[in-house]
């Protein structure tokens, strides 16, 4: 059923060139300059279509056959934790073989290991609407027991919004969880559309930063310790509206939703209450192609020869062109500031005919430095290393 490759891998195509990109927070189109458009991708098989990689790097098969993957979590041992959401189970990858830890799960997501270090106790697996913790030790291959509640979430969402991401702090004082919007651009109560921040224990949740449509990513950038998102922003205002982003998140920040977008832009859909409108939205750090559905973001180690943050998109489905489909590198510069800049680093998902063969979700640095990210269309781990 499921043939791991990590033991043989599958050489891709030759490096290329990358093109780099920057969508200007100053200059974005005005609300339904072009038609809402419906343009969802048929998945069909690979059939040779090319898949490209930046120069300087290659992209290999790690393993294939699994069900719709989504979140990638590597263990402190070097583990690949796998959440297949759809089937409500999440899979162990280690030398070219699986495991299934745990099933039965309600939409499982985010995976994370407490506390953080090289001997971790338990592992949290955020489920759509829990988070729930499970004794671990290096190397299991299955979860002991039924696992214990720790925080309660509203479950599912508009649109798929069902995913519920977990991370901790490097210092492991606090658990931060992402809980996306139940509606495109309709005011709603908290925590919905936000980032929460718990003791490790669940208690004390409060919620972090508000107005952030749909978080899914969430990555600390070595250096700055500043915790990262990738956020999927709304549909139905035209083709270039309204820019996905990834930004570092500021504690208490309000990054608009649904009252505003990108800054100060008002959502002409949405009345402002008087309270909301004396609030400065913050504008994020980078914004991407509109609709894109950014997902997945994550950082590599010191003296590593990727550089940036690698972000994970799945495609768009609110566009006449497809945007998306495809792994980008944001840039940042000497001191470690986010440029707005970004590159196509992984790309070929989606075809110059519109054909559509896979969507990655979720990216990950595994513990030899290459990257893992996961292709929910092909049911595929793909893996990034350089030459």
């Amino acid at each position: 059923m499921l043939p791991l490759l990590a033991a043989a891998l599958l050489p891709g195509p030759s490096s290329q060139n990358a093109t780099e990109r920057f969508v200007d927070p100053k200059r974005l189109p005005k609300p339904f300059a072009t038609e809402d458009v419906r343009n969802g991708p048929q998945l069909t098989p690979r059939a040779g279509a090319p898949l490209q990689v930046a120069k300087g790097f290659r992209v290999e098969t790690f393993a294939t056959g699994l069900a719709r993957p989504r979140k990638i979590t590597v263990a402190p041992n070097g583990d690949v934790f796998v959440a297949e959401s759809y089937d409500g189970r999440i899979t162990v990858l280690r030398g070219g073989k699986r495991s299934a830890f745990a099933s039965g799960l309600n939409q499982p997501y985010g995976i994370a290991f407490y506390p953080p270090g090289l001997s971790p106790r338990f592992v949290y697996i955020a489920h759509t609407d829990r988070v729930v913790r499970y004794p671990y030790r290096n190397g299991d291959l299955k979860a002991r027991g039924s696992g214990e509640t720790l925080l309660s979430l509203p479950g599912g969402g508009y649109n798929q919004h069902w995913t519920r991401n977990v991370l901790f702090s490097p210092k492991g004082d606090r658990m931060f969880v992402t809980v996306g919007s139940a509606s495109n651009a309709s005011p709603e109560p908290a925590p919905r559309a936000g980032i929460l921040v718990a003791r490790p224990d669940g208690k004390e949740a409060r919620t972090y930063a508000s107005g952030l449509r749909n978080p899914v990513g969430l990555a600390f950038q070595p250096g700055s310790g500043r915790l990262w998102a990738a956020v999927n922003e709304r549909d139905r205002l035209g083709d270039g509206l309204v820019p996905d982003y990834v930004t570092h998140v500021e504690e208490e920040g309000f990054y608009g939703w649904p009252y505003f977008y990108i800054g100060g832009n008002p959502d002409p859909r949405v009345a402002i209450p008087v309270n909301v409108r004396l609030r400065t939205p913050i504008v994020p750090d980078v914004l991407l192609e509109a609709h894109c559905a950014a997902l997945g973001v994550a950082f590599p180690g010191s003296g590593s020869r990727f550089k940036g943050a690698f972000v994970s998109m799945h495609g768009s489905w609110n566009r006449s062109t497809r945007s998306g489909y495809k792994i980008v590198r944001a840039l940042f510069d000497a001191k470690g500031n986010a440029t707005g800049r970004y590159q196509d680093f992984v790309w070929g998902f989606a075809t110059p005919q519109g054909r559509v063969w896979g969507r990655p979700v979720d990216v990950a640095f595994a513990k030899d430095g290459t990257l893992l990210f996961s292709d929910d269309g092909s049911g595929t781990i793909w893996r990034v290393s350089p030459l």
